[in-house]
Formats: C-alpha cells, structure tokens, sequence
C-alpha cells in the first residue's frame, strides 16, 4: 500500500482512492462517546502543556511582535483570546497567536514515531496546530468544553496519521511537519466546530493543502514557532472559505498533484486507511511531553545526562571532554554546535549537555540570550563533541538512542545510554508532573500561582466545564 513517485497513474488512483473522503468522514462521524479514557486523560496533559506553554510564549520576543502586528490590523476586538494578553482577535488570528505562543520555547509536546525508516520524534508537534485553533473557533462559536476536546482530539488524530503516512523524504529533506501537516489538524479540528457537511470538510481539507508550507532551515528562528502559528491560522481559514462556498478539489491528500505526491514524493495508505482512531495516537504509540525546552531528540542525552550528574556527583570543572554519539538523523536536526542565542540552543546539543552540567537543570530560566553567552557556558561547550555513532545508527531511526561518555579530570570516565528521555511513553510524565511544568510556564510569565492552579483544577476537568469562559478569563490579562 505504498506508493512512490515511481508509481504510474494507474497505481496512484488505486492505492489512494477515496482517502481524502475517508479523513473527512472520520472527523464528522466521530463522536466523544469514541474517544477511549485513556486518550481523554492523556489529552488533558497536552491540553494543559499547550495552554501552560502559550503563557510562556507570551513573554517570548515572539510573541510582543505577534500581538504588536495583530494591533497595526487596526481589526479591532474580537471574540478569541490570545492567551496571556489582554488582547481579543477573530478566531484566525488567535489561532495564529497561539499557535506561535506554544512553539515559541519548543517545549511543546512531540509524535513519535514507530517505522524503523522514520526519525522518532521528529513527526511533528500534534497540539500547537491542532488546539489553538480549537480554542478559538470553541470560544467565538460558545461551544461546549467537551465539543472543544473532541474537536482537538480529531485534529491531532488526522495530523498525526497524516505524518505517519508521508514518504519520510518529507522531513527529511526540509519540510517542517508541524507546519505542513499540522494545517490539515486545524481544519478537521475547526471544520468540526463549524459543522461542515461532507463536501465543505472535503473542500475544507483541500484548501488546507493548499496553504501547507514550512522549511526546517528555520530552525533556531521565531520562524519555526511561526510555522505553528500559521498552521493552526490556515485551518481555520480554510474551514470557514468551505463554509462559505469556495471551491476545491475533493481528493488533495492522495491525487497525483496533491499533497503527498508534491510534499513527499509518495506516501503508505495503510497507515491512514483504516487506522483513524484505530487506535488514536494519544493510545499507541503516544505522544511525548517535553521536560525541557530544547528540541526533542535532546531529551534522552538530557535524561541520562542528568542520571549520570546525580549518580555520580559530577560538577562542570571535573570534565574534561564530554562525547554524545546519536544516529545520523540527529545531527541533521540539531544543527547549531556553536549557539549564540536561546533559539540556537534549542537545536544544539553541545549547550544542553553544557548547562545540565553547569546548573543541573535546563527549563526556561536556562535557555535565555544571557545564559547561552555566559563564558562558562560558552567554556563548556567547546569540551562537547556530538558525532554520530553506529551503534545508534544500527538501532534505527525510529529511536533516539544516545551514547554518552564523560572524561574525568580524576582518569575516569562515566558512560551511559538511552533511547527514550523522560516524558515519552516508556518514561510518562503524570499530570502533577505536567501541573509542575504549567507551574513553571505561568510563573515565567508573571502569573499568580493561585490563579494558575485555578488552570490546573479546570484542565483536569475539562471536558465537564461547560463553555470555554471561565478557562479563557483565567488565562487572559
């Protein structure tokens, strides 16, 4: 069932006919009562990281030019917040807001992979795109909380098997995921909202296509949260020009000239045929929340790092060289060796050994402009080789398998290996572990911590909230 750009006509329609119809018609015929309480209690932690990570994201660099550009539209109120403002937009441009404010750290939660020819993790970031948009079209349209979380759950099940299916070539050769895939979630997610029927969701799903863009050479930029941002805005637009009548083909996903062919060079059926909630990715193989604000494929490294550190009472002026041995995918993601900013760091695995071996912590407060330049972090830095190594290598792309090895100024060295990093499905976070983290966010923005564990009660009960208005007045200025 997989197809490739070696494929003839004949194959293409054969293998993908229909596959288009069958996304929509899983988003419209859904309902809550199908949704396991496995995926609605692993739910609500995303919930409540995205909305943790959008108050953060708000005091980013990011997000003040964000809110400043919604204010040069000249627009005026609308019905949508953007979280950790006082600012209320049209649900588009809350979307986008949002959708920037929870990627603006990269601490948002990941997909993971299973194929052995896909590089685990780095799928695409399920809630940035899928819940922003929920949120927004939720709160203007005064829909149920429970609406709102089948909403976002059709939307990070549609987004995720939709990455699952692509010809790896995908990521691999420069397409952001989140970016591309993630628009797909934000129109099932808003589509539902708005009660397409069949043709306008399948029209809505087109000119999602359509607008699907993003380029991983962004990385280390505010452009990448951009990507999330504009992800989650395009949904929503796409889902509201169907609503109105606008025109587009019914078949973009699988067509010759649709988006798996153009974006992917190919893609496997069978991982979307049949498999919409079958089971939900929120189930198996799950979705990874994030213990530090840097890109995912740190995280086992950081994980063991911090192991080794406590284990053996390690302090920064004991090492002598630090060696991270990865698969060859790895590098081609965490490209900055040499960081000279909080963005860069995010992608540089050489800082986030650095600073768990100078502070033996790495959350928000570390990954500043000002922490990355300090001349001991910088020191540090230079003593981290990151190479690939077979052995990592021999383990598959699907694991992020890391090998560390810490030189001693004392003749010893400390060794350690991991494929998974804490809060990934083999190491889950619970949701007092994640209430701890929406704790950190908030706190980074300045809000109370009253008023932040009022979020904490609410998300644990999201789906019996009723509106979305009590939540929304919380996280508003």
């Amino acid at each position: 069932m997989i197809v490739d750009n070696a494929s003839d006509a004949k194959a293409w329609q054969e293998v993908g006919d229909g596959l288009t119809a069958e996304v929509a018609d899983f988003v419209l015929g859904t309902s809550v009562a199908d949704l396991p309480e496995v995926v609605v209690e692993t739910g609500r932690k995303s919930i409540l990281d995205g909305l943790g990570l959008a108050l953060s994201g708000s005091v980013a660099a990011s997000g003040g030019i964000v809110r400043a550009h919604l204010d040069s539209l000249g627009l005026g109120a609308g019905p949508a917040t953007v979280i950790g403002s006082a600012m209320r937009v049209a649900p588009r441009f809350a979307a986008f807001a949002n959708g920037v404010g929870i990627h603006a750290d990269d601490y948002d939660d990941t997909q993971l992979a299973v194929a052995p020819d896909r590089v685990y993790g780095l799928l695409t970031h399920p809630t940035a795109p899928a819940l922003p948009a929920a949120l927004a079209l939720g709160e203007a349209k005064g829909a149920s909380a429970v609406d709102v979380m089948l909403a976002y759950h059709l939307g990070v099940e549609v987004e995720c098997k939709i990455a699952e299916a692509i010809n790896p070539r995908h990521y691999q050769t420069g397409f952001h995921a989140t970016a591309t895939c993630g628009t797909f979630a934000a129109a099932a997610a808003a589509g539902r909202l708005m009660g397409l029927d069949r043709d306008a969701m399948l029209r809505a799903l087109s000119i999602a296509g359509s607008q699907s863009a993003g380029l991983r050479e962004n990385f280390g930029t505010m452009t990448k949260p951009f990507h999330a941002g504009r992800s989650s805005e395009s949904g929503v637009v796409a889902a509201d020009f169907a609503s109105r009548g606008w025109s587009a083909s019914s078949n973009i996903l699988e067509a010759m000239r649709g988006f798996f062919r153009a974006a992917g060079g190919g893609y496997d059926a069978g991982a979307i045929r049949g498999k919409l909630g079958k089971p939900w990715t929120f189930e198996d193989p799950g979705v990874s929340i994030k213990p530090h604000p840097s890109g995912s494929l740190t995280h086992p490294g950081m994980t063991e790092m911090l192991r080794l550190i406590r284990e053996n009472g390690i302090t920064a002026d004991q090492v002598v060289r630090v060696r991270v041995g990865t698969n060859s995918n790895m590098p081609n993601a965490l490209i900055h060796h040499r960081p000279t900013n909080e963005l860069q760091a995010k992608f540089s695995f050489e800082f986030c050994m650095a600073i768990l071996l100078i502070e033996g912590r790495g959350g928000l407060p570390e990954f500043t402009d000002e922490v990355v330049n300090r001349p001991d972090v910088q020191a540090i830095i230079e003593k981290v080789d990151f190479v690939v190594d077979e052995r990592a290598e021999a383990a598959g792309y699907h694991k992020m398998t890391t090998y560390i090895d810490i030189e001693l100024a004392d003749g010893r060295t400390v060794s350690g290996v991991a494929d998974f990093g804490k809060g990934s499905p083999a190491n889950p976070m619970s949701y007092d572990e994640v209430a701890g983290k929406f704790h950190e966010c908030a706190e980074f923005a300045g809000w109370d911590r009253a008023r932040a564990e009022r979020v904490v009660s609410m998300v644990a009960e999201f789906e019996n909230l009723g509106s979305l208005e009590q939540l929304m007045a919380e996280l508003r200025k």
